[in-house]
């Protein structure tokens, strides 16, 4: 069997080709390029180096997630495209199982841990048990302390790797002592081969998808869309304070006036402000923050089209 292999899920880019139990060819970076930049030109690299024709693969193995965002999906759309041009299946598997099948064979616990920022880690509990990786707790998002507490409960050595490890390693040490176990530079990060390899098994047991229906995947919400519930639940919390936007009344026009003169170089005086407060021709709206008015805005009609003059 003869596999493509891709992972971008976390700060490393790595890909490999595999023939049965031959690891061919394999390009791992750890640079600080993004993955953009360094995924297709690896690909094509080992492909140029070695005697494979990319049109004799039998499947594309690909991590799935969790990761980067922006890593998963340079990842994903790589693997789509290559399986749908090259009508061949995607082999999903989870980053987290692709990481602890490096450390294959050893009978301790293994703790894979990307960092997910904000205290945050995805990670995955596993245990070889002769050839077979037993999954002890399957891959997820959940923080730190609660994996640690999780892993004192098994009173037993734990191999950490992953690039969570250098940012919470004080706190992994001072929680675990001398039962955690760090792995080495060769295999501490991910690399294809592993996803390869473990490919092969998700394989040999129907574990595969046509690239139409892979996506990957990420476990939780990017940040952008935390920051998007973060700025609504911002709103809902400003409508709960009342604050809304009317017409302004004349009581409004010296906060008015006050508030163009703290805001512009050459603000108009307050004689202009109320000339254009009773003007046929004119509407100025007030936005209030409970009893406070926070700023305004100032229309003219002009023709068919409305100019617009205003501050907050």
């Amino acid at each position: 069997m003869k596999l493509l292999v891709l992972d971008s899920s976390g700060l490393v880019a790595s890909v490999a080709l595999i023939e049965d139990d031959q690891l061919i060819a394999e390009y791992t970076t750890g640079n600080k390029l993004t993955h953009s930049q360094t995924l297709l030109p690896m690909l094509d690299e080992v492909i140029k180096r070695t005697s494979f024709e990319i049109e004799d693969i039998d499947a594309v193995a690909v991590a799935k997630g969790p990761g980067s965002f922006t890593g998963l999906r340079i990842g994903a759309a790589t693997a789509k495209g290559l399986g749908l041009a090259l009508d061949k299946p995607i082999i999903p598997v989870p980053t987290v199982d692709g990481l602890a099948y490096q450390l294959f064979g050893t009978s301790m616990i293994i703790c894979p841990m990307m960092d997910a920022r904000r205290k945050q880690v995805y990670t995955g509990f596993y245990r070889f048990e002769g050839s077979e990786m037993k999954v002890l707790k399957e891959q997820c998002a959940q923080s730190v302390e609660d994996t640690l507490i999780q892993l004192r409960e098994y009173n037993e050595p734990v191999v950490f790797l992953g690039d969570g490890v250098p940012v919470y390693k004080e706190e992994i040490l001072e929680k675990m002592g001398d039962l955690a176990i760090f792995a080495p530079a060769h295999a501490n990060r991910q690399r294809a081969a592993a996803v390869g390899t473990l490919a092969q098994v998700y394989f040999a047991q129907g574990i595969y998808e046509s690239a139409d229906e892979f996506v990957p995947e990420y476990l939780r919400k990017s940040q952008a869309e935390r920051e998007r519930e973060e700025r609504l639940h911002d709103k809902s919390s400003i409508t709960a304070r009342e604050w809304h936007v009317r017409k302004a009344l004349p009581e409004d026009l010296p906060m008015i006036a006050e508030i163009e003169k703290l805001s512009f170089h050459r603000p108009w005086s307050f004689d202009s402000i109320e000339s254009f407060y009773y003007r046929k021709t004119s509407d100025i709206y007030v936005w209030r923050d409970r009893n406070r008015i926070s700023g305004y805005i100032i229309a003219e009609h002009v023709l068919d089209r409305q100019n617009y003059i205003g501050s907050q």
